[in-house]
C-alpha cells in the first residue's frame, strides 16, 4: 500500500496524466511479483546473500516481467514493465539490462525510490528500519547514480507528504 501511494504521489508531482497516475498507483505494488519464484530459503534469509543467493534473487525482475508481458491488460503491461524495471539505475549500473536515463521507463524510476524508500524504513527479516536520516543522506549521494535526480527533487521538495503517508500505512506489529 505504501508503495502504491508513494508511487501515485511521484506521479501527481511529476506531472503525469490522472490515468496514468491511477495505473502506476495498481502496478507499482506488483513490482516484486517476480519473488514468486524464489525459493523460499532466500526470499526468507536473515543476512546478507552470498554471490549465487543474489544472482538468484535477482532473477526475480526478469521472472515477474516473463509472467506479465503477455497480457493484453493495460494495468497488467504497466506492472510487466514495473516488475522489468525497477531495478534499473539513472546511471546504467542496475539490473537485468543495464537501462540508464530516460531509457528506463518512468514508472520504472518511480517505483524504484518508492520501493526503496519503503524497503530502507521498514524492518524485514533481515535488517532493522534505517532512520529518517541515513535514509535522506543515501537519496542525496544516490541522485543521479541510483535514481533520476528530478525524482529525488520532488521527494525532498515534498517529504511532509511522503512521511504522511508512511505515518498513514505504518506497519502492524
Amino acid at each position: 500500500k505504501r508503495v502504491a501511494e508513494y508511487s501515485k504521489l511521484f506521479a501527481q508531482l511529476y506531472g503525469l496524466s490522472e490515468e496514468e497516475i491511477e495505473m502506476l498507483k495498481q502496478a507499482s505494488p506488483m513490482h516484486d511479483i517476480g519473488k514468486v519464484g524464489i525459493p523460499d530459503s532466500i526470499l526468507n534469509k536473515p543476512g546478507r546473500f552470498d554471490d549465487n543467493e543474489r544472482e538468484i534473487m535477482n532473477t526475480h525482475a526478469q521472472l515477474g516481467y516473463d509472467m506479465l508481458k503477455h497480457s493484453q491488460r493495460p494495468l497488467l503491461q504497466a506492472a510487466a514493465i514495473v516488475a522489468f524495471e525497477h531495478h534499473e539505475k539513472w546511471d546504467g549500473s542496475g539490473y537485468p539490462r543495464g537501462l540508464s536515463g530516460e531509457d528506463i521507463h518512468l514508472f520504472g524510476r518511480i517505483t524504484a525510490l518508492a520501493d526503496v524508500f519503503d524497503a530502507l524504513g521498514s524492518d524485514r527479516c533481515y535488517k532493522k528500519a534505517w532512520d529518517d536520516e541515513k535514509i535522506f543522506n543515501l537519496f542525496k549521494e544516490e541522485s543521479g547514480k541510483h535514481f533520476e535526480p528530478k525524482l529525488v527533487e520532488l521527494f525532498f521538495a515534498n517529504l511532509d507528504r511522503f512521511l504522511k503517508i508512511r505515518d498513514k500505512f505504518k506497519d502492524i506489529e
